[in-house]
């Protein structure tokens, strides 16, 4: 799973290299708004994919770890009276 949040930072790096110098958020009309909003959710990926490599617990992954046991289940008989 970190593998892939390595990729998207990676990837969204590279889109913001070579995507902001060719905006200019300082432009009027449609063309500042685009860049806006463009720099704005780049900003949120990076942050989103950030913040989940850095908080994911450890040992999470496939195989490693312990496995959870659930609680027993109690089993209650029921009885009917007729």
């Amino acid at each position: 799973m970190k593998q892939r949040y390595i990729l998207c930072l990676l990837f969204t790096g590279a889109l913001i290299y070579y995507g902001a110098p060719r905006m200019s958020i300082f432009a009027e009309g449609l063309e500042g708004i685009f860049a806006i909003g463009w720099l704005v959710l780049a900003t949120f990926v990076v942050a989103g994919n950030l913040a989940a490599l850095l908080y994911t617990p450890k040992g999470t992954g496939k195989g490693k770890g312990k496995k959870l046991k659930s609680k027993p289940v109690r089993r209650v008989k029921s009885r009917s009276f007729g």
